[in-house]
């Protein structure tokens, strides 16, 4: 009877390096903390011809809703909820205005080293070793 060779397996089912994978891994998480810890998040009002149109995006919404009350099968009712839920979240999402704080140019680097190495090293590890 043939024994059967055990082979170890790394990351990505190859005979990569795990310790390739875990320090990419947590290279790219601090890269991209240290990143994200950098930029502001601000939103604005919605604006339709110069008016205020947050109130505007949510006519489709509550008439969905209602519908829906009224009959829970009106696929009208369905697909006017659906629409109103995305007009709203891709108003909340295109009217976000995204602003990087300074910061000193070393780091900068620091930060997108850490980001680009770490992933640079996570593709690598999941490529076969010998």
């Amino acid at each position: 009877m043939e024994e059967e060779e055990e082979v170890r397996r790394g990351a990505g089912g190859t005979r990569g390096g795990v310790g390739e994978f875990l320090l990419g891994l947590g290279m790219s998480v601090a890269g991209a903390y240290l990143l994200t810890q950098r930029v502001t998040v601000t939103s604005g009002y919605w604006t339709l011809w110069g008016y205020n149109a947050f109130g505007l995006s949510l006519l489709p919404l509550l008439f969905g809703i209602g519908l829906l009350f009224f009959n829970g099968r009106s696929i009208l009712g369905w697909l006017l909820t659906f629409v109103g839920v995305v007009i709203i979240l891709v108003g909340i999402i295109a009217n976000l205005g995204v602003y990087f704080q300074p910061t000193s140019l070393f780091n900068t680097i620091i930060m997108l080293v850490l980001l680009a190495g770490g992933i640079g090293l996570v593709a690598r590890s999941l490529r076969p070793h010998m």
